[in-house]
């Protein structure tokens, strides 16, 4: 009888450097992107693909399957956000501790970056999931405030937001685990400074 394989795949236990790229442009010559921002301290983050479906039917039968990948829906909860990375990710005007809100302000399209820590990591050996969302926007945020009692109750904000593929190739998430065999260490190294881009860099 063989023996039993009892190697387990690492689960992901973390969540931490949450980052937006501003996208400067997005067409056939490619996607320009500012530099990447951390904003605040992450707690949870939910990533929900959508795929549109279409049966097509001939001589009383399945023909054949149409899919359109239709974009994701995103949630962030983070510990709190500043005024000025609400006006960052928003595009609304900040300055001097003001965050002024107007009905003309549209958000801008952006990259979401962010690592998540796998069970199989250690102090000595660190070993995480890097993801980036290339293009999307934040939607305006829900604000929640409660009074002060006996026993403190801190709020959280969350980001809610649309991503979906670039123009320039179609890309719209790319994942990279630090403990997969081949893995590019200068994407690992760059991650959090420019928006990495598919294939090897070396």
């Amino acid at each position: 009888m063989p023996a039993e394989n009892k190697s387990v795949t690492p689960r992901q236990i973390g969540l931490k450097d949450v980052h937006v790229a501003i996208i400067e442009s997005d067409g056939s010559s490619g996607t320009v992107y500012k530099t990447p921002v951390k904003i605040s301290r992450a707690i949870t983050a939910k990533i929900t693909p959508s795929v549109n479906n279409e049966t097509l039917y001939s001589d009383d039968g399945v023909e054949d399957e149409l899919t359109a990948f239709a974009g994701c829906e995103v949630e962030i909860e983070q510990n709190a956000l500043t005024l000025e990375h609400r006006a960052l990710i928003l595009g609304k005007k900040y300055s001097n501790g003001e965050l002024v809100e107007n009905s003309g302000d549209k958000p801008p399209k952006l990259a979401l970056l962010f690592r998540s820590e796998k069970s199989s990591s250690t102090k000595a050996n660190p070993v995480y999931r890097y993801c980036v969302l290339y293009k999307g926007a934040f939607s305006e945020i829900e604000d929640e405030y409660e009074t002060k009692g006996e026993k403190p109750n801190s709020k959280t904000t969350k980001i809610k937001g649309k991503f979906y593929d670039r123009e320039s190739d179609g890309n719209w998430r790319m994942m990279l685990d630090t403990d997969a065999e081949g893995v590019d260490n200068t994407k690992i190294t760059n991650f959090f400074t420019s928006v990495q881009e598919p294939g090897s860099n070396q």
